[in-house]
């Protein structure tokens, strides 16, 4: 039985664990686009900081909502007027975190143009794929990584590029700040060799061109053509089941999301009072949404960090702003527990951390407990939802290592290979169905059919779901580890594991197995040096069945890691199969 066939009326238990605030419908948005929500909130908010930007040695800047509304509708002209795009062109962008970046997405959406989200550590060759595919024909980037685009010339559809710095917009000595800058990243700053202009002149053409026209009504124009329907964002998936696709989300899409998000917190959130600490790269779709576009909405202060790594960069953003909420992923928290800092004094004003990305381990969510005498509330989402799929209440019943219950407007379905739905307990493809899933893969027909099918996306991730309708994720269904016949999910493996106080980090993967097919094999990055395989394998037969148990352990100094801090279990692959593959040719030689 296909998804779509079935109603999910029966399957809605988790609205009864939404809070008094959070009705079980879809919220519907005031603003008709991203653009509209930014400046309304901009007008309520005017006098309040909206960003502050915090460099590892403490230095900052701050935008207000006021100044970052004028200075959007600065860029906004700029992309209009001074390069002549169209509505509906493709703009990227490819900053780290910094007050240049709200200012230039917000432009962006002004115009009445698509966002382009680009990781600033991609390499000349991803660059290539994502601009080329994407048609942007201009790029905001780092001055730090400008260099790449030598690299480019003629090769890809970009004919402007912007440049900024990351202490961009920040106040006073900008020399003696550019100088800190470079220290921290331990470089000098490229030559950069292709045409280009400065940040901070295209604001001012921009500003030229808007007071020409007549100022933010102008500007305004712009945006309020734009439909609910058009394009707002090519949100491009991480490229871990193939080449990297643009999920096309929607204003309608961004805003739904934006809703949903709001509506679950909204016993906790207080409008124009709280702030957030974006240590996540707001290029990634979890922080963009959550932290540059909802806490935008609720009038929040966001403290940006360019550069988490190490996690001592947080030190100074933490100690000198009133922190009320933190988002990020298992390994940003427990790398934070490990900093004597941090446990000494923890942010006072906190009132819970977001966790997503990937799977929250029970040891790291009841020590931040124990730490902060706050929760760590862990979600679900993926790039083609915008991404937010499913949250866990902020009151009442919590389920640890849960993703919680789906948002609302949002329905939820575990399904067999064949579409039929599983029972309750058991595990089951997951798939969504909500007015925040994408419109469709951007020029990619073919990959679109495959995830979006009568009105449901298919995930890939599978999934449990209790009787009280809270959602586990057990694993990703290409991780499934087969010992024997017997599923093993490396995330329940990896939890276990890393249960032991001797344990910093871990991954599991499965490795080749002449007699089962596949054995377990856990990486351990050791906080104690002392610990050795033998232990590890021990404590782990106290929590799993047998074939669910490490066979092997590799201790390494560090694990494999994305941009946003997840652990790639696809490098750990790879390398066995380098492994296995020059043993073989060693073998026959």
């Amino acid at each position: 039985m296909n998804p779509a066939d079935a109603s999910t009326s029966d399957l809605r238990v988790w609205q009864a664990h939404y809070g008094v605030n959070t009705p079980p419908e879809l919220p519907v948005s005031p603003h008709p686009n991203l653009a509209a929500m930014v400046h309304a909130a901009s007008q309520q908010y005017a006098t309040q900081k909206a960003f502050t930007a915090v460099v590892p040695n403490g230095m900052n800047g701050s935008l207000s909502f006021a100044q970052v509304d004028a200075l959007s509708d600065a860029f906004a002209a700029y992309l209009r007027e001074e390069l002549g795009l169209p509505e509906g062109a493709r703009v990227a962008v490819q900053l780290p975190n910094g007050l240049a970046y709200p200012v230039a997405v917000f432009g962006i959406l002004k115009a009445g143009c698509v966002l382009v989200n680009t990781n600033p550590l991609y390499t000349p060759a991803e660059m290539e794929h994502q601009f080329r595919d994407s048609g942007a024909q201009a790029l905001v980037i780092t001055e730090l990584f400008a260099d790449k685009l030598e690299a480019l010339a003629g090769k890809t559809p970009v004919r402007h590029v912007v440049v900024a710095s990351v202490p961009e917009l920040f106040p006073a000595v900008p020399r003696g700040i550019v100088r800190a800058v470079q220290r921290w990243w331990s470089r000098a700053l490229p030559p950069i060799r292709v045409p280009h202009v400065r940040f901070m002149a295209a604001l001012a053409k921009g500003r030229a061109h808007a007071d020409r026209l007549g100022g933010p009504q102008a500007v305004r124009r712009w945006w309020q053509a734009i439909g609910p329907d058009a394009t707002a964002v090519l949100q491009y998936t991480g490229g871990t089941t193939g080449v990297s696709k643009g999920a096309q989300l929607t204003h309608r899409n961004l805003l739904a999301n934006i809703a949903q998000i709001r509506s679950m917190g909204a016993s906790h959130i207080e409008p124009g009072r709280e702030c957030v600490l974006t240590a996540l790269p707001l290029y990634h779709v979890f922080a963009f949404t959550a932290n540059l576009l909802s806490f935008y909405e609720a009038g929040a202060r966001n403290v940006l960090i360019p550069s988490p790594r190490p996690v001592q960069n947080l030190q100074r953003a933490i100690e000198n702003t009133p922190v009320t909420w933190i988002t990020g992923v298992n390994t940003l928290f427990n790398a934070l527990l490990n900093e004597e800092w941090f446990v000494a004094f923890p942010p006072r004003h906190l009132k819970a951390a977001i966790a997503g990305g990937t799977a929250l381990h029970h040891a790291v969510a009841e020590r931040w407990e124990q730490v902060t005498g706050t929760r760590i509330v862990e979600g679900y989402g993926l790039t083609e939802s915008s991404p937010v799929v499913t949250f866990n209440p902020l009151t009442g019943l919590r389920r640890v290592g849960s993703i919680g219950i789906p948002v609302p407007g949002t329905d939820v379905r575990l399904v067999d290979d064949d579409g039929r739905a599983v029972a309750v307990g058991e595990p089951g493809e997951l798939v969504v169905r909500g007015p925040q899933v994408m419109q469709a893969y951007w020029n990619q027909p073919g990959e679109t059919a495959v995830v979006l099918r009568d009105g449901w996306l298919h995930t890939g991730d599978v999934a449990v779901m209790d009787a009280e309708g809270f959602f586990t994720i057990v694993d990703r269904k290409k991780d499934l580890i087969l010992v024997s016949g017997f599923n093993v999910y490396p995330n329940e493996v990896e939890d276990a594991v890393s249960r032991l106080d001797a344990v910093m980090e871990a991954a599991v993967i499965g490795v080749p197995d002449a007699k089962s097919g596949e054995t377990v094999r856990a990486y351990v990055v050791r906080r104690d040096e002392s610990l050795t395989a033998e232990q590890v394998i021990a404590h782990c037969r106290t929590l799993l069945t047998d074939y669910k148990v490490p066979k092997s352990v590799v201790f390494r100094d560090e694990l494999p890691k994305s941009p946003i801090g997840k652990i790639l279990r696809k490098e750990l692959k790879a390398e066995v199969k380098a492994e296995k593959k020059a043993a073989t040719k060693a073998e026959n030689s």
